[in-house]
């Protein structure tokens, strides 16, 4: 695990200094390669080939020059089947694979990787740079292309050293942040800043850029009863954690909470060490699950309790190390919990991306609660919204009439729906509309027309939410404590198995995930592999009744940057109505001030 930066140019002097700002990705070494024409450096966290991985790595004639970040995962035996065609290795790493790949097979090397991965390869006669990201984004990517300068690399942070590069709020990006609780566009925050998306290759050439697509996800159901579901399940997380566990040279952890997605891993993990965390607040802790679950295991469970003062003290940090605002308040637990493994181990297993590619979530057993409303003529639902909108109180019963007078599209744009479109004019003061659920959503609802509802939803969650909040937050949390995270559901393999899985079988009014709960009941506790999904739950809504906690976010919500860009008195509405009990408006008020703290970050002048 690494982290990697460069640009067009040369100058070594602004390159070390851009290498520094990221060397929590890799403490262990640097490495820079300058020419003429490029310059790129890496910070490494050693994990394969701990004597001889130090990166850029070359080929035989130092052609060809890559700085990586990531795992392959079946490097063994691409090394093998390259070295039966000629090539030479002079590494134990799976780095030099992608070198000898890309001489092989040139672009479509991507494809035969299986792992976790963002590179920059540079052909030096060609001068032609290829960057690349993994099938699902579980590493970041960025670029800066503006003014003959392009710049590339794991972490945004690292931009803004180069003296080229003009820092500029994106400020496109607020509205629809405000929406989905994240940085859901393209173009990130900082205006000209891109992410090269999952799946994606990019090849600069010639002061030009040409953006690919290598891979898609799609669900493909066969025919099969649970049984079979079920083993051929087990059969893909088992191998899958199997090779994330041997594919290093130093020790191997995991995340545990009292859950079936993490308890499954560390069962197939075997004896070793599980980290876990919670919060002094009752309800709000996992930590008595998880340790019950690795005494059964054979594990050695090591947790910590997040104080309150604790969590609310490391904000602006988590803030600093996302490069870009997120709204989700368990993004610090990550941070906290990752701050802990690092302490032990340098490689944690997490289980990210189970409730995606299995049906998890519990808003995806929507379209079956609605359906006696979604089977009536649309002008019949629109009639029974309108009336249950009208009712100017709740009732048991308005919001299923609300909900069912929608289409999947009104009222689906993924795991968080924070502000919606009105609230976003009324809260803003330039609020940018164009950029808003239609835009980014109807694509994808476009392209995946044919499926039903429930599928459209875990496609549309692993294009957007999966890499906007799941992953980004995985990775930056345990970057910043220089900890690899490692996600053997979001292996292609565990894919291939999950994307025939019928619908049925993933989703139903029994359970969700419910053949992926009944492969893990042939390992885990019944109650384990039966509980509901809790994820970090985090109190916020409690935090912020207290006058503490109430005040410094006051504090922010009239600041110079809040005046800026918000309504004041509409902010102030959101957090005093919370307080005195009016409406849980706890998510709306963390998305908000999330941003605030980002920008005193990056921008100054928040509070």
């Amino acid at each position: 695990m690494c982290g990697f930066v460069g640009f067009n140019g040369s100058d070594a002097h602004i390159l070390e200094k851009m290498v520094e700002a990221i060397k929590h990705r890799g403490p262990d070494s640097s490495g820079i390669y300058v020419d003429a024409d490029i310059s790129m450096g890496m910070r490494r966290l050693s994990i394969i080939g701990l004597n001889d991985g130090d990166q850029p790595i070359y080929n035989e004639n130092r052609t060809i020059a890559v700085v990586f970040n990531g795992e392959i995962y079946n490097y063994k035996e691409l090394k093998r089947q390259l070295s039966e065609k000629g090539h030479i290795f002079y590494t134990n790493t799976d780095t030099e694979v992608l070198v000898h790949a890309y001489e092989e097979y040139a672009d479509d090397m991507v494809g035969k990787l299986r792992g976790m991965f963002a590179f920059a390869l540079y052909d030096i006669p060609k001068k032609r740079l290829l960057l690349a990201r993994d099938f699902f984004g579980i590493k970041p990517l960025y670029y800066y292309n503006k003014g003959g300068l392009f710049i590339f690399g794991s972490e945004i942070k690292a931009f803004i050293i180069h003296p080229g590069f003009k820092k500029v709020l994106n400020e496109a990006a607020l509205s629809s942040y405000l929406m989905f609780q994240y940085s859901v566009l393209d173009e990130t925050f900082f205006s000209g800043v891109f992410k090269l998306k999952p799946g994606h290759r990019l090849v600069y050439e010639n002061g030009e850029i040409k953006t690919t697509r290598y891979f898609e996800a799609d669900f493909t159901p066969a025919h099969m009863g649970l049984d079979e579901a079920a083993a051929a399940i087990d059969n893909a997380v088992q191998e899958s954690v199997y090779l994330h566990r041997e594919a290093s040279d130093v020790e191997v952890g995991a995340f545990l909470s009292g859950g079936v997605d993490s308890g499954y891993i560390a069962l197939c993990l075997g004896s070793g060490k599980t980290f876990t965390v919670g919060f002094d607040y009752e309800k709000y802790s996992e930590i008595g699950e998880a340790k019950n679950l690795s005494e059964l295991i054979g594990a050695s469970n090591y947790s910590t309790v997040i104080t309150t003062d604790e969590y609310w003290e490391h904000l602006p940090k988590v803030q600093y190390h996302m490069d870009e605002p997120l709204a989700d308040p368990s993004a610090v637990a990550l941070y906290f919990v990752s701050k802990l493994a690092s302490k032990y181990v340098k490689i944690a297993l997490s289980g990210e991306g189970a409730d995606e590619f299995f049906g998890g979530y519990n808003i995806y057993k929507e379209p079956l609660d609605l359906k006696a409303l979604t089977s009536l003529p649309k002008p019949i639902r629109k009639l029974l919204g309108m009336i249950a909108n009208a009712i100017p109180f709740n009732i048991k019963g308005k919001n299923y009439l609300a909900r069912g007078s929608k289409t999947l599209e009104e009222r689906f744009i993924g795991n968080a729906y924070i502000f919606n479109k009105n609230e976003i004019k009324a809260i803003l003061k330039t609020p940018n509309s164009d950029k808003l659920t239609g835009e980014i959503t109807r694509p994808y609802y476009d392209k995946f027309g044919a499926h039903d509802d429930i599928t459209k939803m875990q496609l549309l969650d692993i294009n957007l939410w999966m890499v906007g909040d799941i992953l980004l937050k995985a990775d930056k949390m345990s970057m910043a404590h220089s900890l690899e995270v490692r996600v053997p559901y979001l292996d292609i393999e565990v894919f291939k198995t999950a994307q025939r899985i019928p619908t049925n079988l993933r989703v139903n009014k029994k359970s969700t995930k419910y053949a992926f709960r009944q492969a893990a009941k042939k390992h885990l506790p019944d109650n384990a592999a039966k509980r509901r999904k809790l994820g970090f739950p985090v109190p916020i809504r409690v935090w912020l009744k207290e006058d503490k906690y109430y005040d410094i976010v006051r504090g922010y919500f009239t600041g110079k940057t809040a005046d800026k860009y918000f309504k004041d008195d509409k902010l102030l509405a959101l957090l005093d109505g919370h307080k005195k009990g009016k409406a849980d408006n706890s998510r709306k008020i963390w998305t908000v001030f999330m941003f605030l703290l980002w920008h005193n970050e990056f921008f100054g002048g928040a509070a």
